[in-house]
């Protein structure tokens, strides 16, 4: 078995700010010539996500709605009381979809449907770099 992590840098702009990573991914495990495997992809931050998703503006817009249902940003948690960040929307949000998935490696290519992307989610409220942590074992 042999594992293989590269990092990426993605600039974000915070506020529900997705953005496809699918094709960073994939290049990685073409670099790495995995044919066959398990990928991993990690985002390093606690107000961020990584999911699949279908990247079109409309299921991404009906994706932060339906999050900002359940956390609103404009109400008052206790860990903004704490840290003064005025962030924690960001951080329960982040923590209801993860910060990280697994996926098969199939001859070459990361599994994925013909309409599914690999994305990032920022939920912080002001941009960011974020570190995203690409693993693969043979």
């Amino acid at each position: 078995m042999t594992v293989k992590i590269e990092k990426i840098n993605i600039l974000s702009k915070g506020f529900n700010d997705l953005i496809d990573i699918t094709n960073n991914v994939q290049n990685i495990v073409s670099r790495f010539n995995t044919q066959n495997g398990i990928l991993n992809v990690f985002c390093s931050s606690s107000a961020a996500s990584i999911i699949t998703l279908e990247n079109e503006p409309g299921i991404g817009f009906d994706l932060a709605k339906l999050l900002d249902e359940f956390v609103p940003i404009n109400k008052i948690y206790q860990h903004d009381n704490l840290w003064h960040e005025g962030n924690a929307f960001a951080h329960l949000k982040a923590t209801m979809l993860g910060n990280n998935i697994t996926l098969p490696i199939i001859e070459g290519k990361v599994e994925l449907s013909t309409c599914q992307q690999i994305v990032l989610i920022d939920f912080d409220n002001k941009p960011s770099s974020r570190q995203i942590i690409v693993s693969v074992v043979e």
